[in-house]
């Protein structure tokens, strides 16, 4: 997106069309997060905080994309959807999370939250509801409304600039130089 500070992006492309999705199927592009990186949101107590998540997205597809987040320790979800109003328009989405006063993430370098970008998605994890807070992870509420990225080899979709945060507004993202951002992943 012009102005705001990033020179990549990550970009799918449809190689081989699929109309005729298999009911169990499901294709997304994911996240994992170790929980000792998320202690600080107090999951499982009284005080849990809220999250927010922020991205850039693109495709030359309008329509509903729905997102699925994952609590892995304790088998619990949180779903819901964005749209992209206009075809091949940066569009910053701005989700928020709530609260989840069930089950700790572990405290250890073992995935505890997964966020999936969904793509595509069969009636067996669309024949639900989204839902408004974290849940029982169930299949049928994962992508309900979900646009098919892969309906024609002509679709793209791009994002860029994810940004997991603590509270319920989302602030511009923290460009950090090459070093610092090096120095974090080692």
């Amino acid at each position: 997106p012009t102005g705001e500070g990033f020179a990549k992006s990550l970009k799918c492309v449809c190689a081989t069309a699929d109309t005729s999705i298999d009911a169990g199927t499901i294709s997304y592009i994911e996240q994992r997060i170790e929980g000792q990186n998320l202690q600080h949101v107090a999951k499982g107590t009284s005080g849990a905080k809220k999250m927010t998540y922020s991205f850039f997205c693109k495709s030359n597809l309008t329509g509903t994309f729905t997102i699925c987040f994952s609590d892995s320790d304790n088998t619990r979800q949180f779903s819901t959807s964005y749209s992209l109003a206009s075809a091949n328009t940066w569009e910053k989405i701005t989700i928020n999370i709530p609260a989840d006063t069930t089950g700790a993430f572990t405290n250890d370098n073992g995935v505890s939250f997964i966020i999936q970008m969904n793509l595509q998605a069969g009636t067996d994890k669309q024949s639900g509801a989204l839902t408004t807070a974290f849940e029982s992870s169930t299949a049928g509420d994962r992508a309900v409304g979900q646009t098919n990225f892969f309906s024609s080899t002509s679709n793209n979709w791009y994002i860029t600039g994810c940004q997991l945060e603590v509270g319920d507004a989302a602030t511009d993202f923290e460009h950090l130089p090459h070093d610092v951002q090096l120095a974090r992943c080692q």
